[in-house]
């Protein structure tokens, strides 16, 4: 399996957590890459080559000894309808994994194959109906990071929701995605949590 990416400046975050792992990643900005890798992959049949944020780094490097999680079926269950309440469940499928605390409480990611078919679809080559199909994105919620625990913990409803809402924000602005109206209001929640 080859890791790479695309934006050295988009993927920073995503580059660096597989740096401190040991790996070492490709630099495929080129606007005929896309096609290259694919070509890639056909060539040599036991590669893979897959984006830096595809997944989170335990994924796309699979080990033997898995982290355990700090919480439990139910609590996963209780978070999970609590997170259905403040993100798009139509485009953000939340799923749950036990990461490294110092990974990020949330992390946002896009499946490989749909990434890259919508990729190919903007140069063209018979794939312009992909870049038609609604964006979906992966919801990771890291099951160890302290602040997902203390969530579960918090009696305010209210201090709940706006802590989901702050994280998942966080999340949407590290992969670029925060936006327009969404990115005014980040600003604003954050100036008032700070003073």
């Amino acid at each position: 399996m080859y890791l790479y990416a695309t934006n050295l400046k988009e993927q920073y975050s995503y580059i660096q957590i597989v740096k401190e792992r040991g790996y070492d990643i490709l630099l495929l900005d080129g606007i005929i890459d896309t096609h290259f890798i694919n070509t890639l992959e056909q060539k040599l049949e036991k590669s893979t080559f897959t984006r830096v944020d595809a997944d989170t780094v335990d994924k796309l490097i699979r080990k033997e000894d898995a982290m355990p999680s700090k919480l439990n079926e139910d609590q996963q269950k209780s978070l999970k309808e609590l997170m259905e309440k403040q993100v798009d469940t139509k485009t953000y499928s939340i799923a749950f994994e036990s990461l490294s605390e110092k990974d990020s409480p949330l992390l946002i990611t896009q499946p490989e194959f749909m990434r890259r078919m919508k990729d190919m679809s903007v140069m063209g080559g018979g794939m312009a109906y992909m870049n038609e199909l609604p964006d979906h994105f992966n919801l990771i919620v890291n099951t160890n990071h302290p602040l997902i625990g203390k969530l579960l913990l918090e009696p305010d409803g209210g201090k709940q929701a706006s802590t989901i809402k702050q994280l998942f924000d966080l999340a949407l602005l590290a992969q670029g995605l925060l936006k327009g109206k969404e990115l005014a209001e980040f600003i604003t929640r954050s100036t008032e949590l700070i003073t």
